[in-house]
């Protein structure tokens, strides 16, 4: 058996090389054509040993997606029956229609040289899928840039692109309970590729719907998007569920037709499958009916209660919930443009069904996030968040039982250092029916940030389980053994993080800062300068070498290049830099400063190892006091 197929055009050969050349120097038996005897019936060669590689890496170029590359293309279809396809680039071009679902890694100029971040992507996935550890020797150094830090995490779009990449070859098999299911990506059959977010936006409204139910463990929607195109056995084997929904949409302008199919994991036969041809308007039902027929099918009793719990929040208006599914699809976009195209879409939701409680938490939640990372000034974020409060507390009013509500109201009490308010909100949306794993995420760090480390972990743990592929998850984990001060297990639980979303700059400075903490300042820079030279957590961790090293000039250069970058957005952190320099006074002033706009970053003062110097000062315990009541 091969550790590796590579499957790509011959005419890529020389391109491809290096590839093969520097997997086996990690010690992988690898199979490409080049090994095709003479002798050999070179179809039948190449069909065995595909089908007895554990990992197929398809190399897609200009040949190979265009007309010519039909025999790559079927390699790739059998790799994706058998859960093992893994693709990537090396030319500037999009996997041809069917494959497009993951998206590939790209190796577009490299030279062979297997320290590079692309490579080492590349590596880190093959060794996941085989359950090998891959040799660290670079870091991804690509990343969106944020215009401010964020506070509390929103939710996991942010990082479905780069987990798509990969990181769901991290799971193992593992024993499943009865009533654990996955609801993979329902496919789009509509004829237009636009219409992806709907069928996408169905499945998740009956993930949603059966996670509503007692007795129905179900997986999130990062890691059943991983799977998108893996066969039900696959799937959960690597979700470690008993049972995976899958489903199609063919919508029309008058009519829709909705199949969906129950299959038993563990040996792929179906346990129902239904089909349902009905006018659009019937869209809200058809996933009531969906939810309703699994749960039966799963011997999960409804009582008298199914209807209420399968429409908590949602809303009976079709065109409302389009506009939703519009705008959810769009959450892994954190510009500040697409922040507000969802709150428009969501107040379109709301104008058509003012009753719409989950159009009211989420547009509130994107309200808050907006005004704390993109707001032009103090006035104009104070203002937004007064609007976001308002559109969860109403959220809250028309549905108290939606975990969604509770989720959005403790990020914005977050925001606003309201942090027994936070803790609050959090607590009574991870215990409602179908909380979303923002909800556990964000409890997590609120616990962690309160000195509550037992109950972080677990709740941490408690993310993971409901959404192992989503990095987000992992590196809450992170986050939660940083503020315990637990450096060794907060190092191996960002690499985690950053071995499913290298791009997840959270996880690389937890890395980084822990590596600080334990003196191991060498590997410290190196993972530092994976970060963007703007971006402030870097900033910081310049400014904290700089002045644990004696240097006060360049600690001071990454004060100013803060302030330049970020205005007096950022006095939280010119307070860690000044505390380490020992200048205490100008630390309590950037931290009364941070006071004064209700900095997010005061949430993390009690746990913060760099203003440890200044921790005792009266002034600071003055400060925390306001900040933690």
């Amino acid at each position: 058996m091969w550790d590796v197929f590579v499957s790509y055009k011959a005419e890529d050969r020389s391109r491809v090389e290096p590839l093969v050349e520097a997997l086996e120097a990690e010690g992988l038996s690898v199979w490409w054509d080049a090994r095709v005897g003479g002798g050999e019936a070179w179809r039948e060669a190449i069909a065995e040993h595909l089908e007895a590689a554990r990992c197929v890496i398809v190399v897609w170029s200009k040949r190979s997606t265009g007309p010519e590359g039909r025999f790559v293309r079927d390699e790739a279809s059998r790799a994706q029956g058998k859960g093992t396809y893994l693709p990537i680039t090396i030319d500037k071009v999009q996997p041809p229609l069917g494959f497009g679902e993951m998206q590939a890694l790209s190796l577009a100029g490299w030279k062979g040289d297997a320290s590079d971040p692309h490579y080492r992507a590349v590596s880190a996935c093959v060794h996941s899928m085989l359950g090998s550890t891959a040799p660290v020797e670079g870091v991804h150094k690509d990343g969106p840039i944020f215009t401010r830090r964020s506070a509390l995490v929103a939710g996991g779009g942010a990082v479905v692109l780069a987990a798509a990449a990969g990181g769901w070859l991290l799971l193992r098999a593992s024993s499943a309970r009865a009533n654990t299911i996955a609801v993979l990506p329902f496919a789009n059959l509509s004829g237009d590729p636009s219409q992806t977010y709907f069928s996408d936006g169905i499945a998740e409204e009956v993930r949603s719907a059966l996670a509503a139910l007692a007795g129905v463990e179900v997986v999130a929607r990062t890691s059943s998007e991983m799977l998108r195109n893996a066969d039900a056995i696959t799937a959960a084997r690597r979700l470690s569920v008993a049972n995976v929904v899958t489903g199609s949409v063919r919508r029309s302008p008058s009519t829709i037709r909705v199949s969906a199919q129950l299959v038993d994991g563990r040996n792929g036969l179906e346990r129902w499958s239904e089909t349902f041809d009905r006018p659009l308007g019937d869209v809200l039902q058809i996933q009531s009916d969906i939810a309703a027929n699994v749960a039966r099918a799963l011997s999960v009793r409804l009582g008298n209660r199914s209807s209420d719990l399968l429409s908590i929040g949602g809303t009976k208006n079709p065109q409302a919930q389009d506009l939703l599914l519009q705008a959810t699809a769009t959450e892994g976009d954190d510009s500040g443009s697409a922040f507000l195209r969802r709150i428009e879409l969501f107040g379109r939701a709301i104008e058509l069904d003012p009753n719409y409680a989950e159009a009211h938490a989420r547009r509130g939640l994107n309200q808050d996030l907006w005004a704390n990372a993109w707001a032009p000034n103090n006035a104009e974020k104070f203002r937004t968040e007064a609007e976001a409060l308002q559109s969860v507390r109403r959220a809250i009013m028309i549905a108290p039982s939606m975990a969604l509500g509770y989720s959005a109201l403790g990020v914005i009490y977050y925001n606003s250092l309201q942090a027994k308010k936070s803790l609050d909100a959090l607590a009574r949306a991870v215990e409602l029916p179908g909380p979303d794993i923002a909800a556990f995420v964000n409890y997590a760090i609120m616990l962690a940030r309160v000195h509550r480390q037992s109950e972080a972990e677990s709740m941490a743990e408690r993310a993971i389980a409901r959404d192992p592929l989503n990095a987000i998850a992992r590196m809450a984990r992170a986050w939660v053994f940083y503020a315990g001060r637990k450096y060794p297990q907060c190092i191996d639980a960002a690499r985690e993080a950053l071995s499913i979303a290298p791009q997840n700059r959270r996880a690389r400075s937890f890395l980084v800062f822990s590596l600080m903490e334990l003196g191991r300042i060498d590997e410290a820079r190196r993972e530092l300068n994976a970060l963007p030279p703007d971006d402030y957590r870097r900033q910081v961790g310049e400014g904290v070498i700089a002045a644990r090293s004696g240097d006060r000039e360049a600690a001071l250069r990454a004060i100013e290049a803060l302030r330049k970058r970020y205005g007096d957005t950022v006095n939280y952190q010119f307070a860690e830099v000044y505390a380490q320099l020992r200048d205490t006074d100008k630390a309590l002033s950037a931290l009364e400063a941070a006071w004064a706009t209700k900095d997010a970053g005061l949430a993390a003062m009690q746990i913060d190892p760099f203003v440890d110097p200044i921790r005792s000062d009266p002034r600071f315990l003055a400060i925390q006091r306001r900040v933690f009541g």
